[in-house]
């Protein structure tokens, strides 16, 4: 868990790093969130398997899921994990790089609580159901997408109500339906998909196969991160492929060069000096941080602080 949340600060996402321990630790302490985290396989068939995350830290869960689809796909050339009853799982570039670095194809979804409406709709229904798909880049820049399916998270959204900033105009409506650049009234009203009626198709399917399809909450019904009413009930899913059952992996990395060059080096727009692939700006931000540190707002180390004086007696660290 900790790996994943300091991770996605290296890649510079840190709406999903470790400013979530604050809310982690309320949802903890509030009894919606079990710790210590209990794991059950439900079911292990051949190149499926079903988990239960015992409302535990989802981090734990995915990570699990993801590491027994790519044993998997080493067996049967793919791997599709499910896990119910879990909680916010983090960034999901974390997982399917697990598997690229694995020489495989990872693909990770997971749903969410409503913020986002069905398209022609005012009332939130879906989450915003995030997709992260990873491959072997032949190069040692990862090719990862990581997405949310909405015009931006939920994370980035409360942000920006944290740090008193406004929001873009396009990312979310009001409770009335009329476009808002102020965060809190975002957080009452609803988040727009990407790609308008393709956006919102996207996040109905990741919901059925994250959700309803394990056995999770979907739709309306999955709880709110931030509201300490009752467990999340989130689904996730991952997925690894094997690489070589369709090609030797040293033919796919070298076709992965050539092909990701071409993209770089084609024809750019006006005012464009680089055209960047996907993951490529985290890859380097995380670069630099292994060497110039970790960049973490103020007001996240003060709540960190905050964290570290409230449990200083039961971790026994030393007085300053």
């Amino acid at each position: 868990m900790a790996k994943c949340l300091v991770r996605a600060d290296m890649r510079g996402v840190d709406t999903h790093g470790v400013q979530f321990l604050r809310v982690l630790s309320d949802r903890v302490e509030a009894r919606v969130l079990r710790t210590p985290t209990t794991i059950n396989v439900l079911k292990d068939e051949k190149a499926t398997i079903l988990i239960d995350g015992g409302n535990g830290f989802g981090q734990m869960a995915s990570h699990l899921a993801m590491e027994m689809s790519i044993q998997k796909a080493k067996s049967y050339g793919i791997g599709c994990s499910l896990v119910r009853n879990t909680n916010n799982v983090g960034m999901l570039a974390f997982y399917t790089l697990m598997a690229s670095d694995a020489g495989v194809v990872g693909i990770a979804i997971t749903n969410s609580a409503p913020f986002m409406p069905p398209w022609g709709g005012t009332e939130p229904f879906f989450g915003t159901n995030p997709i992260s798909i990873a491959v072997p880049s032949g190069t040692e820049v990862p090719l990862v997408l990581d997405m949310a399916t909405t015009m931006a998270a939920v994370a980035k959204i409360h942000r920006a109500h944290e740090r008193r900033e406004t929001i873009p105009l396009g990312w979310a409506l009001d409770e009335t339906g009329t476009p808002t650049t102020d965060p809190d009234a975002a957080l009452e009203g609803s988040l727009l998909p990407i790609g308008g009626p393709k956006g919102y198709g996207l996040a109905l399917m990741i919901d059925v196969l994250a959700g309803m399809l394990s056995g999770s909450k979907y739709g309306p019904d999955v709880g709110r991160l931030y509201e300490m009413l009752g467990p999340l009930g989130a689904g996730f899913m991952s997925i690894a492929i094997d690489v070589e059952r369709f090609m030797p992996l040293h033919q796919f990395k070298r076709l992965m060069k050539t092909y990701t060059e071409s993209i770089r080096e084609g024809k750019k727009a006006k005012g464009v000096s680089r055209i960047y692939l996907p993951g490529e700006i985290e890859y380097e931000k995380e670069k630099a941080s292994l060497v110039e540190g970790i960049e973490i707002n103020p007001k996240v180390v003060a709540g960190l602080n905050q964290l570290l004086e409230r449990f200083k007696s039961a971790l026994r660290l030393p007085e300053e």
